[in-house]
């Protein structure tokens, strides 16, 4: 990792106009910054936002405010050549590996998809050797190049997505969740895979997920996103050793323990969030996780935090914790 920044994301805002003049917030004022080699973990509960962040980030959604900046150019202004060379450099692996790959395409050209879209290789036979080398680097082998998706795992499918970005020789991947649809035995070999892929590559990520155990294995940072907002975000270590934000010590509190026994001890520490997850459509005033917090206060209901650093890069948005 180096102190280049690759990723500068401020204040950005996505909406969804829904008619009847309802607006969805999605993503709403949320910063963060990405270094070179870097991967910031993106958490939080379904419906959260998260996903929504990574695509605009990339520019599959237009931004409704703020700015994204990949290298220092502004990812939503790109336009033709610098355009075309953007979508070579940053790639996204999908969530669902059974719908994310066309059912109707061999492996071969599943893989080989960018390959032909920006003119990879010069003939056939390199075209190959170039799919057998993307297949040996996560994990299968020149055989499943001519085979169809229905016949492979969730495990194998998610690879053979993996292999697709990484055909493109891409700089930086926004993973989407890319182990929740996999069995608990496979998910730490894909991580496993992803993080050596990251030392060989020097692969920058944004790596979205609910599941916090295995974020902190892979992630040098962690943001938590609350409706469409971060309240927290800090090295991984500190994010599970001193959790600041009442609603990032109730994520952690709920992750189980393998051990039965000291699962069952833990019953009584655990945090258990009272009310309703507020409409993103028609959020509260002031903190929107007032509603659902044991230190709320009138403040917290009237005014939005925003957020602060608490010293060491730990930022938290939350009055409780500013005293």
């Amino acid at each position: 990792m180096t102190d280049k920044v690759i990723l500068d994301v401020q204040h950005l805002k996505k909406y969804f106009e829904l008619g009847h003049h309802h607006t969805l917030k999605a993503v709403d004022d949320v910063s963060f910054q990405i270094r070179e080699g870097e991967t910031l973990g993106l958490v939080g509960e379904s419906g959260c936002g998260k996903t929504t962040c990574g695509r605009t980030c990339l520019g599959m959604y237009n931004k409704t405010d703020g700015t994204v900046l990949y290298n220092g150019k502004d990812v939503h202004a790109l336009k033709g050549a610098e355009l075309f060379a953007f979508k070579k450099e940053a790639q996204m692996i999908f969530q669902d590996p059974y719908a994310s790959l066309n059912p109707r395409m061999t492996v071969s050209d599943i893989v080989a998809e960018g390959l032909d879209v920006h003119h990879m290789t010069k003939n056939k036979a390199e075209r190959t050797e170039r799919i057998y080398e993307l297949l040996n680097m996560v994990g299968l082998n020149k055989e499943h190049a001519n085979r169809f998706i229905h016949e492979f795992s969730g495990g194998q499918r998610q690879r053979i997505g993996i292999a697709r970005a990484l055909a493109m020789e891409p700089k930086f991947l926004v993973l989407d969740e890319p182990i929740s649809a996999l069995d608990v035995s496979i998910q730490a070999q894909v991580v496993n895979m992803l993080i050596k892929l990251q030392q060989e590559m020097g692969l920058t990520y944004l790596f979205i997920a609910h599941d916090l155990s295995m974020v902190k294995h892979i992630s040098e940072r962690v943001g938590v996103m609350y409706l469409g907002s971060l309240v927290e975000i800090t090295s991984s270590g500190e994010l599970y050793s001193h959790p600041l934000h009442p609603y990032t010590q109730a994520l952690l509190s709920a992750i189980p323990i393998p051990d039965p026994e000291i699962e069952a001890q833990r019953e009584t520490a655990r945090i258990r969030l009272e009310g309703e997850v507020p409409s993103p459509i028609d959020p509260p005033p002031g903190c929107k996780f007032a509603g659902r917090c044991k230190y709320a206060t009138e403040r917290c209901r009237q005014e939005s935090p925003s957020l602060r650093d608490m010293g060491g890069g730990h930022y938290v948005a939350c009055f409780a914790v500013e005293g």
